[in-house]
């Protein structure tokens, strides 16, 4: 969720995907430890073609925020250097800006960065966080009819427009992803789909094996649903083929959109219905369908609770451990693949994560894989390992 970060600012009219000014820098970052020269945010608008329109009516206009390290203003003999430039994919319900803002007991990512680089544990990097926040609580940076084309959005309008606005090393070489949970699949997955843009990846915890890490939360999903059934559920005679027929293609029967206007209208939502709209979302990213109500179908019967065969097919064409034979070649043409997860993830997605290496190595594909002893939550620290992999794979 976002914390207090820096404030947006607006460049005034400016044309789709254009500023009108050169960047404004904003705020010097306060570190947690003693660094003199901290780096400096700036945060611009972007008005997306891409996005305009989309599917969930949310906004095109989205601010990026961009760090830049304290060498990118050291003047002199460097007053022209370019930086490689790495790309921050957050993970769900979060934005870029999310990663900006204070921290207790730790630093925020500017911080860590500018750390880093004092430390000389890594060169200086440009850091860019785009903001890609949907009504249904993020998405997985790839495109889709029912939520918007938010692969396109990162690869055709947000590079090209960091490129013309800053110094970075315009090429796929010296550019890359990284991220944790979704921004983790997110990262694997423009690793193994848009190769081009990118020449190097980190993926923590990001999604993977699906039977593991989504079938068993769909129950708890379901009984949430549950609550916005029509009729309400009633006690006694209940007749079990009546009530589950015309939902075995995995259409909504009003209860869907009964609960995302509901949880769209509450000022907080619970921890129940997070995991809820979690799986609609992702229900929205891998099985999107315009015909359907709400424009995708969800993989169980909403009354019966039986797996849809079909549409639960759908969601396995999206999972990484299935689709590195299909992308071997692109993956090997990266600089640098780097996963970790920890050995004791709440979603069980250590499981997909040494799947995914294990296919990996027997695809012949280089890569680093690493577990360590944590959960999913709070695991930002494993930054120290992956910025340092990223730079030492893209510098110049």
């Amino acid at each position: 969720m976002d914390t207090d970060g820096p404030r947006g600012l607006r460049q005034g009219a400016a044309g789709p995907g254009e500023s009108t000014t050169a960047p404004k820098r904003e705020v010097d970052v306060a570190l947690r430890h003693a660094v003199r020269s901290p780096g400096t945010i700036v945060v611009l608008e972007h008005v997306s073609r891409i996005l305009r329109d989309n599917p969930l009516g949310d906004p095109h206009d989205r601010k990026v925020a961009v760090w830049l390290p304290p060498q990118y203003d050291s003047g002199g003999r460097h007053a022209n250097r370019r930086f490689p430039a790495l790309y921050d994919l957050v993970g769900f319900t979060g934005s870029g800006l999310s990663h900006l803002g204070w921290k207790p007991f730790s630093e925020n990512l500017a911080e860590r960065a500018a750390r880093l680089v004092h430390e000389r544990r890594m060169g200086p990097a440009i850091l860019v966080f785009p903001d890609c926040f949907t009504r249904l609580g993020g998405n997985q940076y790839v495109n889709s009819s029912a939520i918007g084309r938010y692969a396109d959005y990162l690869t055709r309008e947000i590079i090209p427009f960091v490129d013309r606005e800053f110094r970075t090393l315009a090429s796929r070489e010296h550019r890359g992803c990284f991220g944790k949970s979704s921004g983790g699949y997110g990262a694997i997955i423009h690793g193994m789909k848009y190769a081009k843009y990118w020449g190097a990846i980190a993926d923590h915890s990001g999604d993977a094996y699906y039977d593991f890490v989504y079938r068993s939360d769909w129950p708890n999903t379901l009984n949430e649903l549950d609550k916005y059934r029509k009729p309400a559920r009633r006690e006694g005679a209940y007749n079990a083929a009546r009530a589950a027929a015309g939902l075995g293609d995995g259409r909504d029967d009003g209860r869907v959109r009964r609960f995302l206007e509901a949880v769209w209208a509450k000022p907080k939502l619970s921890s129940a219905e997070t995991h809820a709209i979690m799986n609609l979302c992702m229900a929205a990213t891998y099985d999107p369908d315009p015909r359907a109500p709400l424009g995708f179908r969800v993989p169980f019967n909403l009354e019966s609770g039986e797996l849809i065969e079909s549409r639960w097919k759908r969601w396995l064409q999206h999972d990484p451990i299935n689709l590195v034979k299909a992308h071997a070649r692109d993956l090997r043409t990266l600089k640098g693949i780097y996963i970790d997860c920890g050995s004791k993830d709440q979603y069980h997605i250590h499981y997909g994560a040494r799947i995914l290496s294990r296919r990996l190595a027997g695809a012949g594909i280089r890569h680093r894989y690493e577990e360590f002893d944590d959960n999913h939550s709070d695991i930002d620290y494993r930054m120290d390992i992956s910025l340092p992999f990223l730079y030492r794979a893209l510098k110049p």
